[in-house]
């Protein structure tokens, strides 16, 4: 019995334990993706599907009807082309579809229209910030499929009541990226993902806000340090396991850090580990079996008979990429002057490097923007799960100039964002940065009417008083913060400083 699907008996072989502090991980990756085409890829249905009732975007051809013969979508195909190029992959002469054939509810033809062994790309790469630098993960190939339908599990997905079956998602194009067990790590898979989608949406043909846009199956083995390398594939009793459908970037880390967990522990009680498929049960964060996996007989795979094989490696010579994540980087470290992290982190989103880009350049070429946007901002918009997108291009202008003009302070600066993402968040509005200072009076003040302050937090804080007359100057710092707390950081902090030690000082020793 495998481990995958019970609980083995000991083997008696003594290669099967070995020092697990000699282990490695080894990681790839099958991604698929939804490409943001107006229509599905073998008919016209609209596959803006979401807010619509079930099986209401369907027709015969992609219910998969007798009769009906399928047309490639030419936007699908482009698309397909750009994240090929994109990715450095060679693109083929001829490629073909194929149909992969396998019973499951939600496949309504019994088969899928794929691609198998003559696939759009081939031998591509993508290169990240790695474990030990940067890293050149491999692409094996990208191809082009339809997407099956949704099964929706009533009651729970664990133990479901029943199950419905809705069709609208049956037919919508899919590309899938799949990479060589190049990654070592789960936060290197996760980086990869995370630049994946950045690369992705620069292109346009991909939405990462839309449910169910990306799905990633990852498989995972614990292999003897070396060994995959100079063997070309894994040890007999390391098993493979692919962890299927796992819906987020975080779900994949986590579900790759729960099998290197449960694999490492199999592996030191001795016990043999056989390729299976497992399903990652988010709300639980573990993986649990799921079948023996299969092979690629088991699919009887062969060529579609009602398309003709795509030869279109002409016209992908003739597309002309975007800016790419990596591009826009370097640009914003020598254009604007960013730092490595900061262009890391802005540039990392689409949507985030166009409202930097859109920014008036004297703005843009300010370091304190910079880091207003991608550790203010970014943090703030987090923390409410809130987009990029949902902050007034005009509004953000506005309040770094308030801040940059001196007429509130950084401190106060984060408390009007605050509230002005809080009205956003609550009712998709806001007012302005200026009537919001006015509305809280945190407009800035100068040295005026601070010895009343200044000397009601000395009568409160004796000690700390006493503190920095013994010499301990973080009795500074933490008066400083008390002036603060009691103005709510509208007081200018250099004269405040000024101000304070003069007052210290005064008193003597």
């Amino acid at each position: 019995m495998s481990v995958l699907s019970g609980t083995p008996p000991v083997s008696s072989d003594s290669s099967i334990a070995t020092d697990p502090s000699n282990d490695e991980v080894i990681i790839g990756l099958e991604i698929h993706c939804q490409l943001d085409t107006s229509t599905k890829l073998f008919c016209g249905c609209s596959t803006d599907y979401r807010d619509d009732g079930p099986n209401t975007h369907v027709c015969p051809i992609c219910l998969g009807l007798p009769g009906t013969l399928p047309k490639v979508n030419k936007k699908a195909v482009e698309y397909a082309l750009k994240v090929a190029k994109a990715l450095n992959c060679e693109i083929l002469e001829e490629s073909e579809f194929a149909r992969k054939n396998y019973f499951y509810p939600d496949l309504n033809k019994g088969y899928q229209i794929t691609q198998y062994d003559r696939p759009l790309a081939v031998r591509g790469y993508l290169d990240i910030e790695g474990e030990d630098g940067e890293k050149r993960v491999r692409i094996t190939r990208v191809h082009m499929e339809e997407d099956p339908g949704r099964l929706v599990h009533k009651g729970g997905t664990d133990r479901p009541k029943y199950t419905l079956v809705d069709y609208n998602r049956a037919g919508i194009p899919l590309i899938e990226i799949v990479t060589e067990p190049d990654l070592r790590s789960p936060k290197e898979a996760r980086r990869f993902l995370n630049k994946l989608r950045a690369t992705l949406e620069y292109l346009g043909v991909y939405d990462s806000e839309k449910e169910g846009s990306l799905r990633v199956d990852a498989n995972i083995s614990i292999q003897p340090r070396g060994w995959f390398e100079r063997e070309g594939k894994g040890k007999a009793d390391r098993g493979r396991a692919e962890v299927k459908n796992i819906s987020s970037y975080k779900g994949v880390e986590k579900a790759l850090t729960f099998e290197i967990t449960r694999q490492k522990n199999a592996i030191r009680r001795g016990q043999k580990l056989e390729s299976a498929t497992r399903h990652f049960v988010e709300t639980r964060g573990v993986t649990t079996a799921s079948r023996s996996k299969e092979m690629e007989q088991d699919y009887r795979y062969f060529p579609e008979p009602d398309l003709r094989p795509l030869r279109v490696r002409s016209w992908s010579d003739k597309i002309v990429l975007p800016e790419l994540p990596d591009a826009r980087k370097v640009r914003f470290i020598r254009e604007y002057g960013f730092s490595p992290t900061h262009a890391a982190t802005v540039t990392g989103d689409w949507r985030v490097a166009e409202f930097y880009d859109n920014l008036p350049k004297d703005l843009a070429v300010s370091a304190a923007t910079a880091t207003w946007i991608a550790d203010t901002l970014l943090g703030e918009l987090n923390y409410r799960d809130m987009s990029i997108s949902d902050v007034p291009h005009g509004h953000f202008i506005e309040l770094i100039t308030l801040i940059r003009k001196d007429t509130i302070t950084d401190k106060s600066g984060v408390e009007v964002l605050r509230s002005l993402l809080d009205q956003l968040k609550e009712a998709g509005s806001c007012e302005k940065p200026s009537e919001c200072v006015k509305r809280l009076n945190l407009a800035k003040t100068g040295g005026e009417g601070l010895e009343p302050v200044i000397s009601e937090v000395l009568a409160e804080q004796p000690q700390a008083v006493s503190d920095y007359a013994s010499g301990k100057s973080e009795a500074f710092n933490f008066l400083i913060g008390q002036v603060m707390k009691k103005t709510r950081g509208r007081v200018d902090p250099t004269e405040l400083n000024r101000v304070m030690r003069e007052t210290l000082d005064s008193r003597g020793p």
